[in-house]
């Protein structure tokens, strides 16, 4: 019979004993969001989504652990919205410059991979910062080109995929469909309830668990390739 401790991944921090890690690991920390997703998609997507590619990158790679997410986020664009718990800029660059710092006493490389794109700012500034300090740092985007902005098609999608019961399809309605780049003026004025009262940017119609699992796939093959080529610009984004 297995012992216990035979049954933990070994590339799971979270399960290991210290004497259990490689020597200077690279570290994936998914980072995510807890803020509303429409009427048909759970809080804590992103923190599902940065999981889900961290989880099927780390397994490509050697030498690689895989740290517990990372769930809140700066999500101020929705508080209008119950459920929704930001904790801010400010707060999570320092959470980020804290959480750096530290990991890197034993981690020779850490690289957050972020599923919430309100996050770019304290990720920009914490790995602009960390990079200058010497540590090895960086973060990747979970993005897909083309994608709508939020709780549409992709996202819904990749949670037909990822946690196909949490998703409440019968529930999903279109919203606001303007190219997000148009938006974030106003978004950021205004919050995204001023723009669509349901919430979603883009429409979720369409979208599949085979659609979900294609673009899960090309994200987490673009970070494990990113991760092999290291290739950072200044603020610390992971380039691929």
């Amino acid at each position: 019979m297995a012992r216990v401790t035979d049954a933990v991944p070994r590339t799971r921090l979270a399960g290991a004993t210290w004497p259990d890690l490689p020597e200077r690991p690279l570290l994936l920390v998914p980072l995510g969001a807890v803020e509303q997703h429409g009427h048909h998609l759970p809080l804590g997507t992103d923190t599902s989504v940065a999981c889900a590619v961290a989880e099927a990158a780390v397994d490509d790679l050697d030498g690689v652990l895989l740290a517990p997410a990372l769930a809140y986020g700066a999500s101020g664009e929705h508080e209008d919205f119950p459920g929704t718990v930001s904790i801010g800029t400010e707060a999570l660059t320092g959470l980020l410059v804290e959480y750096g710092r530290s990991a890197c006493r034993w981690a020779g490389r850490l690289v957050l991979v972020n599923g919430h794109g309100g996050n770019l700012d304290a990720l920009r500034t914490a790995g602009t910062q960390l990079r200058a300090e010497a540590r090895e740092v960086a973060w990747f985007p979970c993005g897909v080109a083309g994608a709508d902005a939020h709780a549409g098609r992709t996202e819904t999608s990749a949670m037909l995929h990822v946690e196909p019961d949490a998703v409440r399809a019968d529930r999903a309605v279109a919203g606001d469909p303007t190219p997000i780049a148009e938006l974030l003026p106003r978004l950021r004025a205004e919050g995204v309830r001023a723009v669509s009262p349901t919430g979603v940017l883009g429409d979720p119609a369409g979208a599949s668990a085979e659609e979900g699992a294609e673009l899960l796939a090309g994200m987490a093959g673009r970070l494990a390739a990113a991760v092999r080529a290291w290739d950072v610009d200044p603020t610390g984004r992971l380039r691929g």
